[in-house]
């Protein structure tokens, strides 16, 4: 009879997050043991390899993103809804050094055939909760373009903001990207 389990997937998955924020995309399936508090072969009998674990990870990632976002939708004035929405993508970046960390484990998945699939289902995802919202908030934002192209507007300028705050931090990224998306608004709004 197998031994149940005493740890979760998420838990584990939670541990690779921290790692990759620690020590970038050269961490290694002991780090995020270590990290969990269990042995190298129970990370790699649930995910296989780290490949493995960062496909979990990414996906793990998405649902938690847009489930945040969603979240961020139950705001009673829309506009702020969509502003809250555009900055938790990427709130919980944490410090400059666990954003560069993670940006270059970024830069790894992108050469990846698979991870850079699955980076096109998270932005996908993403853009697709920013359209909702954005329909949502349109009557409130008479200067925006289209739906589509708002939505992708804003998700480049949460990931602009997020990988230059990566490289020249100054405050907290959460300001930063509340000013720069402030400024989008703000001028969709009409106002001056």
């Amino acid at each position: 009879m197998a031994r149940p389990r005493t740890i979760t997937d998420e838990r584990l998955l939670e541990a690779a997050g921290t790692v990759i924020g620690k020590v970038g995309p050269g961490f290694t399936l002991a780090q995020v043991a270590a990290e969990a508090g269990v042995a190298v072969g129970t990370v790699a009998q649930r995910f296989g390899s780290k490949n493995g674990l960062l496909q979990a990870l990414s996906r793990l990632n998405t649902r938690s993103v847009v489930g945040l976002m969603r979240d961020c939708g139950e705001l009673a004035d829309p506009v702020e809804a969509l502003r809250a929405a555009v900055i938790v993508i990427y709130e919980g970046l944490g410090t400059a050094e666990t954003a560069a960390n993670h940006l270059g484990q970024l830069g790894v998945d992108i050469g990846d055939p698979d991870l850079r699939a699955l980076l096109g289902d998270h932005f996908t995802a993403v853009e697709a909760e920013l359209r909702r919202l954005t329909r949502v908030a349109a009557r409130d934002l008479p200067g925006a373009p289209g739906v589509v192209r708002a939505a992708r507007v804003l998700m480049g300028v949460a990931n602009g903001a997020a990988l230059d705050w990566s490289i020249r931090p100054k405050g907290r990224i959460v300001d930063r990207m509340g000013q720069d998306v402030d400024a989008v608004l703000t001028a969709w709004k009409g106002a001056s």
